[in-house]
């Protein structure tokens, strides 16, 4: 599927983020979640392997399943604690009243 040039791909997301499905949806993503195909409490193995075998593109904050992801030729975003760091940060940063330390 292309849309504008650039390829289509749905999204799975891992355990942690299936929250984040009507979420992502509303802004116009493509939306599985590991529960909505029935991957739920599956091994990293089994999800990384449903995404390669499903052109899906794996959203985790596991490292170990977006290496697996990787490996298998997956794409994946990896939420990693640095990344939300990062965004906390940046957020704060927003609110004049506060400073560090």
């Amino acid at each position: 599927m292309k849309q504008g040039g650039e390829l289509a791909l749905k999204i799975l997301l891992d355990e942690m983020y299936t929250g984040l499905k009507e979420y992502l949806q509303t802004l116009g993503w493509d939306v599985l979640t590991v529960e909505d195909v029935g991957l739920k409490s599956a091994k990293d193995e089994q999800i990384a392997e449903y995404a390669a075998r499903n052109s899906l593109l794996l959203v985790t904050a596991d490292e170990r399943n977006a290496d697996l992801a990787k490996l298998q030729g997956v794409p994946c975003v990896l939420v990693s604690k640095m990344m939300l760091t990062k965004i906390i940060d940046a957020e704060l940063k927003k609110i004049p009243q506060l400073k560090k330390g």
